[in-house]
């Protein structure tokens, strides 16, 4: 058999992990041939591979980042896309497609499966662990870890200076990242995209700070919103998922929280670096595992599947399934943390 790989959609702690683990076992233990796809999806639809052997992979478990290259392309808008896939897919000989990615990389692949006959098995990989199949996807573990560091670092300057400093980090749809970091990191306020936050209510907690003479830090998650305003856009154009660029939330809240306290406010934006850098041992543990059973599920010819956690258990669960609703933070885990706002 000759099995594909691709990692589509943004870079990620411990997408090399896995891909080693497909390979090591694929090659091992059931004697399958391998061929990675350039950059997500625009590798299949440009026929751009390069090839996967034991060799490829040694050496990539610590590295972050993808030796395959990624991107959000979609070949469901592109022109003829399905026929250029299916195209490359038959030059190439390839007779089964691991997809490692999130929400939108294994909507595509759902969607090849189950409406195109393509053999697809799906990896979920997010940082914003919001895939609802799966008790954890790699990568989040790396960059709550990331986000609470800074966050310790961003403590001792606030109480040196008094001034709050609110920290924005990833999150779209789902303020994981935030939770957790923000409670693991000792932050005064956090804030999620699941709920609309009153900015009142906001500068009455950091102005409580302030009276114990504590400088507060303040977590924001990309797409948390006020009450009565909207998201907070980088700029207003789409990527091929139609999604809009976020950024700015921070900026946002810092100058109102300076406007309408009086105390200074600065903002640090993690940005990329949260999917930078070496994978923790979590996440090379849980992408090595992800990936062994990916493989398994290609030997069973178990298509349209998607490898998930439960409790400590791999299991496969439908990709249609698995991508057709995001998982959020639930209210009575943001109530535990409020324990500790102001």
């Amino acid at each position: 058999m000759r099995v594909g790989v691709l990692t589509g959609g943004g870079d990620c702690p411990g997408l090399n992990a896995v891909i080693r683990a497909v390979v090591r076992k694929g090659v091992q233990e059931y004697g399958y041939d391998f061929i990675g796809f350039r950059d997500g999806w625009r590798g299949p639809l440009d026929n751009d591979t390069v090839p996967l052997d034991i060799r490829a992979v040694r050496g990539i478990l610590p590295r972050g980042g993808t030796i395959l290259g990624s991107s959000r392309t979609n070949p469901l808008k592109s022109e003829d896309g399905i026929r250029r896939v299916k195209e490359t897919l038959v030059k190439q000989e390839v007779d089964a497609l691991i997809a490692i990615g999130g929400e939108d990389t294994l909507g595509v692949a759902a969607q090849l499966s189950g409406d195109y006959g393509i053999a697809c098995v799906g990896v979920p990989k997010t940082i914003d662990n919001d895939l609802s199949a799966t008790d954890y996807t790699f990568g989040f573990d790396t960059a709550v870890n990331i986000a609470t560091e800074a966050i310790d670092r961003l403590h001792t300057t606030a109480e040196s200076h008094m001034r709050v400093l609110v920290v924005e980090v990833m999150g779209r749809h789902a303020g994981w990242i935030a939770l957790h970091s923000g409670l693991a990191g000792g932050a005064n306020v956090i804030l999620l995209p699941e709920q609309r936050f009153d900015i009142d209510q906001v500068c009455a907690w950091v102005e409580s700070r302030f009276q114990i003479r504590y400088a507060p830090i303040v977590v924001v998650a990309e797409g948390a919103m006020p009450k009565d305003g909207e998201v907070v856009l980088k700029d207003d154009t789409l990527d091929s998922f139609g999604h809009v660029r976020l950024s700015g939330i921070g900026e946002w809240l810092a100058k109102e929280i300076e406007k309408r306290t009086g105390k200074e406010a600065r903002t640090t934006v993690l940005g990329h670096v949260q999917r930078g850098g070496t994978p923790s041992a979590f996440d090379r543990w849980l992408a090595t595992r992800f990936g062994l059973h990916a493989i398994d599920a290609v030997r069973d010819e178990d298509f349209g599947k998607m490898v998930a956690l439960r409790g400590t258990d791999i299991v496969r669960v439908p990709l249609a399934e698995a991508t057709a609703r995001l998982k959020t933070v639930d209210p009575s885990l943001y109530a535990e943390a409020e324990v500790f706002f102001g």
